[in-house]
């Protein structure tokens, strides 16, 4: 049974096609899944992500906790301030990726994943038995509701007196949104720039009407997990169980860069990824853009256009509103020689290589 999250009736109440997503009932798409990803490229868009863990992590040794817990050196983040980082398998295989925010000297918030939240909260509090912290599994009680695209900050600005444009990217501050107290963040997941707020369950519904209201003069619309998953494969963005894995280490993804090896003390999957950090992967994640009009998805080949040879494989792919064609992010090995293309249902389908990400936002 899929659990409902604080927006339930407000998704029915707009039509939306509601599918199981990690355990959770989420919308899929409120209509056209082209005009919702356009409206977050061009206006803006309004998400439910109140399937998303809230593990908060308090107490005196919370940040040495979460240096021994995770690869990212946490305790050197500011209060306000939000970092990316991962949990990472004694072997060095990624469990999931993380935005942590320090909300004071002593309390974090760590989001994770609804697929992999009760599992983070799990792994967390096993690893701080050590110290003097404590871990607080608090998503059943709040609920995430994002503002995303270029006029999101206007339709905010009108409904909170809260320094937005002081608000750097990941970063986040206590506020107040139509009344209602928020924490006020600064992330994102589609490649545009925009808001996420957590707020109380109880508050879900009433903050959407009021983002809905303030939104009608900027064609603001609500966006399900469709136009999410192609914003954030445009923007180059990974999702866990496509481009990140247990199988898989930072590493692998190219994402080497949030292991910080000169940090204090040990944490957990150290020795494994000191094994593997100067050894260059056998396979890079890659951007795929079609000749074609036909769509790649996860798990699709990538083989060499001369001889069928395969070298990879499509973790994630979609049609492209800003592109007008189909993209995919693909593990492709490193040493692979010569035009690619896609093998979908047996005929090879060319590919253009590019770098990631595919779209950038204009500044």
């Amino acid at each position: 049974m899929s659990r409902p999250t604080p927006l339930r009736e407000v998704h029915e109440s707009l039509g939306a096609t509601l599918t199981d997503f990690a355990g959770w009932l989420m919308p899929l798409r409120y209509g056209s899944e082209a005009a919702e990803h356009n409206a977050v490229r061009g206006a803006a868009g309004l998400f439910d992500l109140s399937h998303m863990g809230e593990i908060h992590v308090t107490g005196p040794q919370a940040a040495d906790a979460l240096d021994h817990a995770l690869v990212g050196h946490l305790s050197t983040l500011d209060a306000g301030r939000a970092r990316y980082t991962m949990i990472c398998a004694e072997n060095g295989g990624v469990l999931d990726d993380l935005i942590v925010y320090r909300l004071a000297a002593e309390t974090f918030m760590v989001v994770a994943n609804a697929s992999n939240a009760p599992r983070v909260a799990a792994e967390l509090t096993a690893r701080a038995r050590p110290y003097d912290a404590v871990v607080d599994d608090r998503s059943d009680s709040i609920a995430l509701i994002a503002i995303q695209g270029p006029r999101a900050q206007e339709i905010l600005a009108s409904l909170t007196d809260a320094d937005l444009p002081g608000l750097k990217y990941y970063a986040g501050l206590p506020g107040t949104v139509a009344g209602f107290e928020a924490l006020i963040a600064r992330t994102g997941y589609t490649g545009e720039d925009g808001f996420e707020l957590f707020v109380a369950g109880q508050d879900a519904t009433p903050l959407w009407h009021a983002l809905t209201k303030a939104g009608e003069p900027y064609a603001l619309r609500p966006a399900g997990l469709s136009a999410r998953d192609t914003l954030r494969l445009e923007a180059g963005m990974p999702l866990y169980g496509n481009e990140l894995s247990d199988a898989l280490t930072p590493f692998d993804a190219g994402l080497g860069r949030v292991v910080k090896f000169d940090k204090p003390g040990d944490f957990v999957g150290r020795a494994a990824l000191e094994r593997v950090r100067d050894t260059p992967p056998s396979r890079r994640l890659t951007g795929l853009v079609m000749v074609g009009r036909r769509v790649p998805r996860h798990g699709h080949p990538v083989v060499l256009r001369e001889d069928g040879t395969v070298v990879g494989e499509v973790t994630s792919g979609a049609p492209s509103q800003s592109l007008g064609r189909p993209i995919a992010m693909a593990y492709v090995d490193t040493g692979a020689q010569g035009p690619l293309a896609v093998d979908i249902r047996g005929s090879h389908e060319p590919v253009d290589v590019v770098d990631l990400p595919f779209y950038r936002r204009k500044k």
